[in-house]
């Protein structure tokens, strides 16, 4: 009697918007015969949709909603989930080994494992800064600004450090959450903030941040961060600043276990892919959004965003099949939908296919797409469905 065939291994290393994306459409597609095995691996046991963690922290939104569990997104699927940090790779072997001693072994390897923060950049910046990229630095920022709230300070000094997407997005719900008695800076290197957004979000956010009072600082270095003070350089100008709290948002360091990977590196340690996503020199090894230096089928590189690690996940999923298929793979091509920045509680900005909007009705454009690309139609709802009556429950609420 013939052995029964072996099963295939898919491993999906990080369950951020390419790895768990990736996990979903694999699970939907038609497998003939014996389905693959579809693992996922994340060191967190809840998946976070990372545009809405300031929600969070203003409490706009509640953890559930922004931060939901994997075991609850995958319910109903095919995909294993298993929560450890990912210890070594072996392409060789095909073997990945997990913190918990588990050695998982794979025929295609999904590699998005995403990125940190570098807290390296200037002393001082590891002991006294706070990052924002977890479900940790939203809850420690929360406690911070909670019991600065709640002492007897005249000021709260706020700097935030970068002026990308998510600097400007925090200044603005940093500045509105203390209002009067915030002090909030905006420190960046460069000369203008959001340099890779279109001219009217930029503009609408530089309003934005004026009428909340925050102070811009352009052309700025940090060179020092201590418990109560930041050095701040401008033109060979140093000065020494009081702060109550420094928030970093600069830079991102691809996962070290990536890093170390015998795969073609770019300088800034990303796996070279081909448009297919596949790594170039490891047939089987495919790597996606912040990991993946990636030039799409018409030969542009793809910046490392949520946009493009969910249209990434598509591809990814669909080439896996293909390989496994017999079928060929098709090379990543990337649509830019627009750009949307939260600017406060009930303030945004919006631009993409042929609309530009500011304002409240940005903001209820912008909740609404986000609701769209939630992971799960499940999720979808309860998530809707709780938005769509809070304003009953808020008024009953101070009825009572």
């Amino acid at each position: 009697m013939a052995d029964a065939p072996q099963q295939t291994q898919i491993c999906i290393l990080g369950g951020g918007f390419g790895g768990l994306y990736t996990a979903l459409r694999l699970s939907q597609l038609p497998w003939e015969g014996n389905p693959p095995t579809i693992t996922l691996v994340d060191c967190s046991d809840r998946f976070l949709f990372l545009p809405l963690l300031y929600e969070l922290v203003t409490d706009e939104l509640q953890a559930w909603e922004v931060a939901p569990p994997y075991v609850d997104l995958l319910a109903g699927t095919t995909v294993q989930f298993r929560q450890a940090e990912v210890a070594a790779v072996d392409l060789d072997q095909h073997r990945v080994s997990l913190s918990d001693g588990l050695t998982l072994t794979y025929d295609r390897l999904v590699l998005a494992l995403g990125g940190t923060t570098p807290m390296d950049m200037a002393p001082g910046v590891a002991e006294h800064a706070l990052a924002f990229r977890s479900l940790q630095d939203a809850y420690q920022l929360k406690d911070r600004l909670r019991l600065l709230t709640a002492s007897d300070a005249e000021k709260i000094r706020v700097a935030v450090v970068g002026g990308g997407y998510s600097g400007v997005e925090l200044a603005c719900k940093v500045a509105e959450q203390l209002g009067d008695r915030g002090r909030v800076r905006l420190v960046e290197r460069t000369d203008t903030i959001l340099r890779a957004s279109p001219e009217y979000n930029r503009e609408v956010a530089q309003k934005v941040l004026s009428d909340l009072g925050v102070w811009v600082d352009l052309e700025t270095a940090v060179d020092n961060v201590t418990a109560d003070t930041i050095s701040l350089t401008y033109r060979e100008q140093t000065d020494i600043l009081p702060v109550d709290l420094v928030l970093w948002t600069v830079g991102t360091r691809v996962n070290e276990v990536m890093a170390n990977l015998p795969l073609k590196h770019n300088d800034r340690q990303q796996i070279v892919v081909q448009p297919t996503l596949e790594s170039v020199d490891r047939p089987g090894v495919y790597a996606l959004g912040d990991a993946a230096d990636c030039r799409d089928a018409e030969g542009q590189q793809v910046p490392t965003t949520a946009q493009v690690a969910l249209q990434q996940a598509d591809f990814v999923g669909w080439n896996i099949w293909a390989s496994l298929s017999d079928r060929p793979q098709l090379p990543f091509r990337y649509r830019h939908l627009g750009e949307m920045l939260t600017l406060g509680t009930s303030r945004a900005t919006l631009t993409g296919l042929g609309v530009q909007l500011d304002g409240e009705l940005a903001y209820v454009a912008r909740r609404l797409a986000y609701l769209y690309r939630m992971p799960t139609f499940s999720h979808q709802v309860r998530v809707g469905i709780n938005w769509m009556t809070k304003p009953l429950r808020d008024l009953l609420s101070a009825q009572s």
